[in-house]
């Protein structure tokens, strides 16, 4: 056995739990699931978190027979400790930085598994990866060399929220705070009912976390009070330049009887970026649908970032590759902005501007992809990619493999 995991020697995670430390490891886990309470916000923490719980689980030897998403956890965790032996000492210590921001706040493992996974994709198409943002301190992450042919990645991960006025994490504080209410009132009130909500001034979860530990957020507690408010005072409607709130009866079809009938139904009526909760109490159903004034902007957040980066970390000397990790998003959400070509929008419309001029492809994956998802609910291939027909060497033979669209 190993005496650092407590799992048999053969289970190749012992390099990587080495490299981060077992009492760091230790102390990010206890306070991960210090935060995985009941409720709605700790079930979106266990979601931020559910690489760190995995690996966390294999680490104490917990495995899910056939477990295909688990199985490439391990291979990507094993990739780091295995890689984390071949730095130089500088090489090292930037990794350390770079663990730390992972194991720290709201981070996670995601960009650096991602990293490690974008080598291992070029491994296999034939490429020579050397890790030179680690090794080197180079702006990008990776050089890629083929038939004498040299190529720039730079593996980089954006959150989803950038795009949202009405963040999935605050939406998930404001539900745990107002259901006590709800079901107190429920209980008073027995029937089925529909709260709409549009929220014109958004509701950020930036900053959120901390205010929560210190106390409390403006902007979340006020809404919160004017949802109580409505139902103490028996009112239908409330609005102003921060929201406006539509009580209605919620009328069920035979088929939304369940729960899960009833979320779905839900879903088709509101729509994926709408934000959904159900409060049950005896027979009384209360459900909250909320929504941003305008539409979600996912794909326009990763040009923003593309934008930024590329004349940052492209030394402009080899053509490079953007390769962007869309974080935060869920199955349904990542269908959406693959088969309405929004990502693909935003990446061709990048590709056509001056900060692009040393990038030959954009390539988008999830965690859909990092977790071995197939499709219809992943890209196919692996990733979504584009490439640049600007580019001088958008045609080069030696780079195909990285950059040429799948057929």
């Amino acid at each position: 056995m190993n005496a650092l995991s407590g799992l048999p020697s053969d289970a190749g995670l012992t390099p990587f739990l080495k490299v981060i430390g077992q009492k760091r490891w230790a102390a990010r886990m206890a306070e991960i699931r210090g935060g995985c309470v009941p409720g709605h916000a700790g079930r979106a923490l266990a979601r931020h978190h559910a690489v760190e719980l995995t690996l966390d689980r294999l680490l104490r030897g917990v495995k899910t027979p056939g477990a295909g998403a688990e199985s490439l956890l391990a291979d990507l965790a094993r990739a780091l400790g295995q890689l984390a032996a071949t730095l130089s000492p500088d090489g090292y210590a930037r990794l350390q930085a770079r663990l730390e921001q992972a194991l720290s706040g709201a981070g996670t493992l995601v960009p650096l598994l991602h990293t490690m996974r974008c080598a291992e994709y070029q491994r296999e198409r034939g490429f020579e990866v050397s890790f030179a943002g680690l090794e080197r301190g180079a702006a990008y992450d990776l050089l890629l060399q083929r038939d004498g042919r040299e190529m720039e990645v730079i593996c980089e991960t954006i959150s989803a929220e950038e795009g949202r006025d009405v963040h999935r994490n605050a939406w998930s504080y404001l539900v745990d705070r107002v259901d006590p209410a709800l079901q107190e009132w429920l209980t008073a009130h027995p029937g089925r009912y529909l709260l709409k909500m549009t929220l014109p001034q958004g509701l950020k979860y930036e900053g959120l976390r901390q205010e929560m530990a210190q106390g409390g957020n403006a902007a979340l507690a006020a809404l919160q009070q004017r949802i109580t408010r409505l139902l103490s005072e028996s009112r239908r409607a409330d609005h102003d330049e921060a929201a406006v709130l539509r009580l209605e009866p919620l009328l069920l079809a035979g088929a939304q009887a369940t729960e899960l009938g009833l979320m779905r139904g839900l879903r088709q009526e509101f729509g994926h970026e709408a934000h959904l909760a159900v409060t049950a109490a005896g027979s009384g159903v209360f459900v909250m649908a909320a929504r941003a004034a305008r539409e979600d902007e996912v794909a326009e957040a990763m040009h923003r970032r593309m934008a930024m980066i590329a004349p940052a970390r492209l030394t402009g000397t080899r053509p490079g590759i953007l390769a962007m990790f869309i974080e935060d998003t869920d199955q349904l959400e990542w269908r959406v902005l693959r088969e309405q070509l929004r990502l693909e929008g935003a990446a061709r419309q990048f590709l056509t501007r001056a900060e692009a001029r040393h990038v030959v492809a954009v390539t988008c994956v999830s965690r859909l992809e990092l977790l071995g998802a197939t499709p219809p609910n992943a890209a196919a291939g692996g990733e979504l990619r584009f490439r640049s027909p600007g580019h001088p060497d958008a045609k080069a033979p030696a780079l195909a493999p990285a950059i040429a669209a799948f057929t």
